[in-house]
């Protein structure tokens, strides 16, 4: 799967769910990640959701494999700041959120417009808000 150069149509942004569900190689998300690259959008992770993903159990050749056709997000200093931020303003805090932060400050980064695939829309809907459509999967 390679990495596509894209004319920047948009941006589509995978949770941990989506990027579970592409290494178990689901009909599914294929399907949306094809129609999305079709379509001119980037598809990209936040680096955390690498960490939050991936288990004793994936397989890494797969796992690489994959990874090559998405763009990784990095997380620094002044990102973890900013999903900070973006917890307090939505009244979210400690370690249940603080992944989510950091995916939903990615996407908020992302050329638009942004959609992101999303195991829970509720608790994203109250970082991103309006600014990213969120897709249940």
């Amino acid at each position: 799967m390679a990495r596509r150069r894209v004319s920047h149509q948009g941006t589509l942004v995978l949770d941990s769910e989506g990027l579970s569900k592409l290494l178990a190689d689901d009909e599914q998300m294929v399907a949306l990640i094809a129609e999305a690259r079709s379509r001119g959008m980037e598809v990209v992770i936040s680096a955390l959701t690498i960490s939050e993903a991936v288990h004793a159990c994936t397989d890494k050749s797969r796992l690489n494999w994959v990874l090559s056709g998405l763009r990784v997000v990095p997380v620094g200093d002044e990102e973890a700041r900013a999903a900070s931020k973006l917890l307090m303003n939505a009244g979210l805090h400690g370690h249940e959120y603080a992944i989510d932060a950091a995916v939903a400050e990615a996407a908020l980064r992302q050329h638009h417009p942004v959609v992101m695939l999303r195991s829970d829309v509720d608790d994203m809907a109250k970082l991103c808000g309006e600014r990213v459509r969120l897709v249940a999967v």
